[in-house]
């Protein structure tokens, strides 16, 4: 039996990178998974991947079939949050986890940085997260249970090009440190991890845009991690999946860095 048996977990951001990541070690931790995305074919391909694994029987929906859900969600709109958190419950009858993973880039420097630079990034990261702990708290108070884990960033310390981004990964873990305040007598847990540089479309996105193939800006950017390699999707999932857990019951308000040495050390 896994550490999540019997548990209802809600990843955004599921079509691809940290989100699949994530939401496939919490199936392979025996809980049953809603894929959010606006990318839904991204969803379904993940989705598809968790059906075919040797899941415990903790990880099948009420009818015995159904071990992971994928719809398509935009964070950004109220409406669309409440309808995906309204269909996880009539599908799997609770929800216990809320993974807030959704998030664009849009980097540029301040000077060049437009108003639709900034907005839809504050949009889909913090608005999005907002929203999302504000739908699924609802029903973890009912049931006095629930995790809540965001992602935030190293950025969030800040970083050249990225005002929009290293802004709203700064307010995800003050949002973070305020929901564990208001919700910990509830009996929910709020946390935020704070990954540094991790292998994913985004990041090989950041490489093409700089001109560099991903292999040589990961092994420029290896230089300066203590551990001398960057991270990988399934690096964070497994944090994720302990702050999940009722291993991490009394850690609540916390950020942690997966950032492969001491945050801000360059050797």
């Amino acid at each position: 039996m896994g550490r999540l048996s019997g548990r209802v977990a809600l990843v955004t951001g599921a079509g691809r990178g940290i989100g699949a990541a994530t939401a496939k070690r919490l199936a392979e931790e025996g809980a049953r998974v809603t894929l959010a995305d606006l990318d839904l074919e991204g969803c379904e391909r993940v989705a598809q991947e968790i059906t075919k694994l040797e899941l415990p029987d903790a990880a099948l929906s009420e009818d015995g079939k159904l071990r992971a859900l994928a719809l398509k969600c935009d964070v950004s709109t109220s409406q669309s949050v409440q309808e995906t958190v309204d269909r996880t419950l009539e599908t799997f009858g609770r929800l216990d986890i809320l993974v807030n993973n959704a998030g664009i880039l849009r980097d540029n420097l301040l000077f060049k940085m437009s108003d639709d630079d900034w907005d839809q990034v504050v949009n889909v990261h913090l608005r999005g997260a907002f929203l999302c702990a504000r739908a699924a708290q609802k029903p973890m108070v009912e049931q006095k249970y629930g995790r809540i884990i965001s992602l935030s960033s190293t950025s969030a310390l800040g970083n050249r090009g990225q005002a929009n981004y290293s802004a709203v990964k700064a307010g995800l873990q003050g949002l973070t440190r305020t929901l564990a305040i208001e919700l910990g007598p509830f009996g929910i847990t709020a946390n935020a991890v704070a990954p540094g540089f991790i292998d994913t479309d985004m990041t090989r996105a950041t490489a093409k845009r700089l001109g560099l193939t991903p292999e040589a800006f990961q092994a420029g950017v290896s230089q300066h991690i203590p551990l001398r390699r960057v991270g990988q999707p399934s690096e964070v999932a497994s944090v994720i999946a302990f702050l999940a857990s009722d291993d991490a019951s009394y850690v609540s308000g916390q950020v942690i860095y997966i950032a492969g040495g001491p945050v801000g050390v360059l050797n």
